[in-house]
């Protein structure tokens, strides 16, 4: 049977290492977007902000006793590059980074809410507030989207329905 600290310490490297993987997924889609800058605008933000998350991660392992998982991270890496790569050849790009994004987004929202709880039944009220404060950043981006997708999913069909190049990216 496991003991509750190390399934909170398995969970916070799966944390760190799915920040990995938005991290790259986000600066992917970030780089591409060419014509919808409110949209580049808040993701470029929310990679500052999931940075930020990552670096808190490791505090939190790190004040725990426990590091990073490599592999897991790499893992992350990878699997976010190749949906980076899958997103080039969409002719709505665009519309399909932003429902990957929400969909990410609202996986991650229920991973904080996991591990703050999980957290907290371990006794640790730092991480626990850490995932919290965490979990508020997500829920703030997928607000953010959901708020947005609808005109960016307009955009792009009257710019598409006009034959504009400006409609993908």
């Amino acid at each position: 049977m496991a003991d509750i600290n190390e399934i909170v310490d398995q969970w916070l490297r799966d944390a760190h290492a799915m920040e990995e993987q938005a991290e790259q997924m986000l600066k992917a889609q970030a780089q591409r977007i060419e014509n919808y800058p409110d949209l580049k605008a808040r993701i470029e933000q929310h990679i500052g902000e999931t940075q930020s998350q990552r670096e808190r991660l490791e505090a939190c392992l790190k004040t725990r006793g426990t590091t990073t998982s490599s592999v897991k991270d790499v893992t992350g890496k990878f699997t976010a590059m190749m949906q980076g790569i899958g997103g080039v050849f969409a002719g709505d790009e665009v519309v399909k980074g932003s429902l990957a994004s929400y969909a990410f987004e609202h996986m991650e929202i229920a991973s904080y809410k996991i591990l703050a709880a999980a957290a907290r039944t371990a006794g640790d009220e730092q991480t626990a507030t850490v995932c919290e404060d965490i979990l508020r950043e997500e829920e703030a981006m997928a607000s953010w989207l959901s708020d947005n997708m609808g005109s960016v999913s307009s955009t792009y069909l009257r710019r598409e329905a006009g034959g504009s190049d400006a409609a993908k990216r």
